[in-house]
């Protein structure tokens, strides 16, 4: 009996010999002690925070060495007083801040129809030694610094098969939703046209159309690609345009066609010539936006 008092006694000592070697490595730390000091700890609450400041700089360590075994990755671990001791609280790494600002910037853009790899083109992606697009690269940038000044009409930029026009509005999209936090739908206005038709056996046609013109910015992506009819022309983008003309909506367009290519487009139909109803169409994308020539060869 005596021999297991001894033994026990021996071991309390240690515990005890250790306990106050890891108290001392704890509050000889730099961030623990500044924690300490700017919080005004006593020596009771520095006690009973004994675990919470092992804790801490169990989990610092590990995330300085990036350790597998660390689960909160891309959160820091970090002191903060809780009901008057210290706890263990994980920030948000400034990393993880700009990926979630990157991520937010991609979110702004919703793509139709179109491909996702369009959210990623920057300034970085311009080709700015192509003399056909030195001008249009300014025109979009000083556009850019106008916005901050009031209203402006949007762009109807029409060109040849494959030269950028969808590109450059993806770049302008992905701009204004870093610079100035907008969102833009580009919609490749082909597809959208298909789909549309096919909703009429779903009854989803009202909601869709409705989606589509109250979109912050739009950009109707090959407009007079689309197979035409009537009821594409006066009942769906008609509804669209004019809804975002009555409510001054930023409104884009792409096209193969000039303006005058593109009224003839609409013009054209199965029951013959209607150039009184393809000149309804017209007059509201004109006073929705500007046309502008983009110039070069295919890259397609």
């Amino acid at each position: 009996m005596e021999k297991i008092g001894h033994t026990l006694a021996k071991q309390l000592r240690q515990s005890r010999t250790d306990l106050n070697k890891l108290t001392q490595v704890i509050v000889a730390d730099k961030e623990i002690a500044d924690f300490i000091t700017s919080n005004g700890l006593t020596q009771e609450q520095i006690n009973r925070s004994l675990p919470k400041f092992n804790q801490f700089m169990v989990e610092r360590e590990k995330f300085q060495n990036q350790d597998d075994s660390y689960i909160a990755k891309g959160y820091k671990p970090a002191l903060s007083m809780n009901e008057g001791y210290a706890d263990v609280i994980y920030l948000e790494t400034r990393e993880l801040v700009e990926a979630k600002k990157r991520q937010d910037i991609k979110n702004r853009v919703i793509l139709i129809g179109l491909p996702t790899s369009l959210k990623h083109i920057s300034t970085a992606d311009l080709d700015l030694e192509d003399p056909n697009r030195i001008d249009i690269y300014k025109y979009l940038n000083d556009y850019q610094k106008n916005l901050e000044t009031g209203t402006q009409k949007g762009l109807y930029v029409f060109g040849n098969f494959g030269v950028g026009k969808s590109y450059l509005m993806a770049y302008l999209a992905n701009r204004l939703s870093a610079k100035y936090g907008k969102s833009t739908t580009l919609l490749h206005f082909p597809t959208f046209c298909v789909d549309i038709k096919n909703a009429i056996n779903t009854g989803m046609v009202k909601e869709q159309i409705d989606q589509i013109k109250q979109s912050e910015i739009l950009v109707l992506d090959d407009i007079g690609a689309e197979q035409q009819s009537p009821w594409i022309r006066d009942d769906v983008l008609q509804v669209i345009l004019q809804y975002r003309m009555q409510e001054n909506l930023l409104t884009f367009f792409t096209s193969n066609l000039d303006f005058k290519g593109l009224e003839e487009h609409f013009a054209a139909t199965r029951s013959g010539d209607e150039t009184w109803q393809a000149k309804r169409v017209m007059e509201r994308i004109q006073y929705l936006a500007h046309d502008i020539h983009l110039q070069g060869d295919n890259r397609r």
